[in-house]
């Protein structure tokens, strides 16, 4: 399925690929020297049980092809690769991903020999934060905490502008501690927060509540502006648990501005003006970080792997002793 480009310019630089590999879909680009986004495509992400890594990486010599086919004239000089999970960039590797079914898969080795070029590999929701940072919402905030709030809840952590990994470790917020006495998570953790405040959270404590089918978190949302007590006492909870986890990384990190993407951002006012009153209300002495909408929507993990990408073609021209491409 091809989607139209994203309305965010990345800028003149290098020519470069990009692929965000998610559960579900991989989206693919290219990226022109002026900083055009071309063929921008969403396809169902590459399965193989006995090799899921390989399966994936074989799959963006496909991808390439039908973009440079398409674009003759684009001379790409590197790719960049994000996925999910627990992912250490230094290394290449992808530690752990659940929903994709690899561990130490060496997924930066695979790419780059599969495309022929040098690929920048790295954390989809970390790609996305930088991209933010870079071009969207958390432009001019060096410490920033970037959260995306969908089926599940990830983040990305900007000190001093810079993304903090760990390794690969770090940016696990949904798997925090909200509820020690609440459900088990498929991490196999006890009370995760994305067990309480995801949107996928939302609607299965609803549904398992009430006893009613509903589409969605905005459905629950929808049934709380209607009177719906079980929906409201769902929502609150989810508010509530939200807060008191960004409260304890204000705390923490004192992040200047905390940027909430993902389908949850999507109810607007009904999120952002009670969380913010609530994370207020928790705090004392603390830095209060201003709570910002993602801008660049479902493309920004894509956007992020697309400027790693050029990074690297620019570190790379410079090594070399030559101007960036």
């Amino acid at each position: 399925m091809t989607a139209t480009a994203p309305p965010t310019p990345l800028g003149p630089g290098a020519a470069v690929l990009a692929f965000d590999v998610g559960g579900t879909d991989t989206k693919s680009a290219m990226v022109d020297a002026a900083g055009r986004v071309l063929g921008l495509r969403r396809t169902p992400t590459a399965r193989d049980a006995g090799d899921a890594a390989g399966a994936v990486a074989a799959s963006f010599a496909e991808l390439a092809r039908t973009l440079r086919n398409a674009h003759p004239g684009v001379d790409v000089v590197a790719a960049g690769v994000s996925v999910p999970g627990l992912v250490d960039e230094v290394r290449g590797l992808g530690l752990f991903a659940s929903n994709l079914g690899w561990r130490d898969a060496p997924i930066r080795d695979l790419a780059e020999r599969t495309l022929g070029l040098p690929v920048a590999f790295g954390h989809d929701v970390r790609a996305a934060g930088d991209a933010e940072h870079r071009l969207g919402a958390a432009r001019g905030y060096d410490d920033a905490v970037v959260l995306a709030i969908g089926t599940g809840i990830a983040s990305s952590m900007l000190i001093g502008g810079q993304p903090y990994s760990a390794g690969g470790y770090a940016g696990e917020f949904g798997h925090s501690l909200a509820d020690p006495q609440g459900e088990r998570c498929p991490c196999g953790a006890i009370g995760c927060l994305e067990t309480v405040a995801s949107a996928g959270a939302i609607a299965r404590r609803y549904r398992a509540a009430s006893g009613r089918e509903v589409s969605g978190a905005r459905a629950v949302l929808d049934a709380a502006g209607a009177g719906d007590p079980v929906a409201r006492d769902i929502w609150d909870s989810a508010i509530e648990a939200l807060a008191e986890g960004i409260a304890r990384l204000v705390a923490t990190l004192a992040p200047e501005a905390v940027v909430i993407g993902g389908g949850l951002s999507q109810a607007g006012p009904a999120l952002f003006d009670p969380l913010g009153e609530r994370v207020d209300a928790l705090l004392s002495f603390h830095r209060r970080p201003v709570l910002l909408r993602a801008e660049l929507g479902d493309d920004a993990g894509l956007l992020g792997t697309a400027l790693a990408a050029r990074d690297l073609a620019t570190a790379r021209a410079a090594a070399a002793g030559t101007a960036a491409p």
